[in-house]
């Protein structure tokens, strides 16, 4: 979700007054009349529901008989392996995320916390709906059983795995403390788009868009039988809980674009990219070309690469240097989309691979004198830009890339 620095805050309503008005019983135009309000102004105050999924938390979640608590914490108890998967993975951070904290305060659009805090019992307000269909103007009210501790899990086990009083598994177990309802379906990949398929316009200059769900849709990865499942929780052996055999099942710690989330930390990576490079000869001879070919195809991913958050890309580097460390020629090269956010946000362009798409980028250079060189070839994935970190305030902060490819050579002329 992006916002430009120059967009305005909105102006916060008065929907107290309304909501004190209603609940007396009285007309809304009989009192805005007696404190010298307009009816007409009375009148532009029309709440808005709430229709999309992504507008509305997970209701409040009771915990199960059985356990004292719906934390992952407390959940690590007995699946500890598990837990320490968890522990490990984005999902367990998305709150405490940099990046979003920057992106969400500038507005407080609770709205957002319905993909990093999913459940009720995490936010510390319930939404009702919302002022003039403005996000920045929700109608809230606090809640009563908010748990902060619980909201600093962010994704937490409870998010996907219990409801209506029950911990839903895959497996079914008859042996849990707990009550356990065995339902695939629900933990299907329909769980996972409902927060990886989100776009939304909140207003002309702050729009959420997120494809993943929809590129996985129209491609070979569905057609083929794979699922988000498939690759980001892959099947494991080890005990689900302790004192259990070792049995299959799947992987927590959700590995994805592998760049962490903060600097102590590291974050799993999936391959999605098929590399191929042409040969580079060890010496050249004055008059020869270096024609170097590299070749990216998007053989593994069932979406986009890159995907998710549209500031996500990949730089292709071609350097060829002297003997002394002196550029003789650079070329880069760039994977991503490219947005305008300000007066109005919109996609300018959108290079990203598509599941299966190749890509070829050529590097030539005539060999003019004698000497030694070296070329290297670098493919970085970024999560944003230094300059949008730095508006965001976590330049230096925030590791905002990682190496994918690195082959250097070193090449004699004659």
């Amino acid at each position: 979700m992006k916002q430009s620095n120059k967009a305005t805050r909105g102006i916060k309503r008065n929907h107290v007054i309304i909501g004190v008005l209603a609940a007396i019983g009285f007309s809304i135009a009989f009192y805005t009349c007696n404190i010298g309000f307009d009816k007409k102004e009375a009148a532009k105050n029309e709440i808005t529901p709430l229709t999309k999924h992504w507008e509305k938390a997970i209701p409040h979640q009771e915990i199960p008989v059985g356990l004292t608590s719906i934390s992952a914490e407390s959940c690590g108890a007995c699946h500890q392996e598990i837990y320490q998967e968890w522990k490990q993975s984005t999902h367990a951070v998305a709150f405490q995320d940099l990046q979003f904290q920057a992106e969400w305060k500038k507005d407080d659009i609770l709205t957002c916390l319905n993909c990093h805090t999913p459940l009720q019992n995490q936010q510390e307000f319930i939404v009702k709906g919302l002022i003039n269909g403005d996000y920045k103007t929700p109608l809230k009210e606090p809640n009563p059983r908010f748990d902060k501790k619980l909201q600093l899990e962010s994704i937490t086990c409870a998010t996907c795995h219990v409801r209506g009083g029950n911990v839903i598994g895959t497996i079914g177990t008859i042996n849990a403390p707990h009550k356990t309802v065995k339902d695939p379906e629900f933990l299907s990949e329909k769980l996972c788009v409902s927060c990886h398929n989100v776009i939304d316009e909140l207003n002309p200059v702050l729009v959420c868009t997120f494809e993943t769900g929809d590129e996985w849709e129209n491609n070979w990865a569905k057609k083929s039988g794979k699922t988000c499942i498939s690759c980001h929780m892959p099947e494991i052996e080890r005990p689900v809980s302790t004192g259990m055999k070792k049995q299959l099942s799947h992987f927590h710690n959700f590995p994805g674009s592998g760049i962490p989330k903060f600097f102590d930390t590291e974050a799993k990576k999936l391959e999605s990219l098929e590399i191929e490079e042409s040969s580079i000869k060890e010496m050249y001879l004055v008059g020869e070309t270096i024609d170097y070919v590299l070749k990216l195809k998007n053989s593994f991913a069932g979406h986009s690469v890159p995907t998710g958050d549209p500031e996500r890309f990949f730089v292709i580097t071609f350097r060829l240097m002297d003997g002394h460390g002196k550029m003789i020629k650079e070329v880069e090269h760039r994977i991503g989309e490219e947005w305008q956010w300000y007066p109005v946000a919109k996609k300018l362009s959108d290079n990203n691979l598509k599941p299966l798409e190749e890509r070829v980028y050529n590097f030539k250079y005539d060999i003019k004198k004698q000497g030694m060189l070296t070329f290297t070839v670098e493919i970085a994935k970024h999560r944003m830009t230094e300059e949008n970190a730095k508006y965001n305030g976590i330049l230096g902060k925030y590791p905002l890339s990682i190496e994918v490819f690195k082959k250097q050579y070193c090449i004699k002329t004659e």
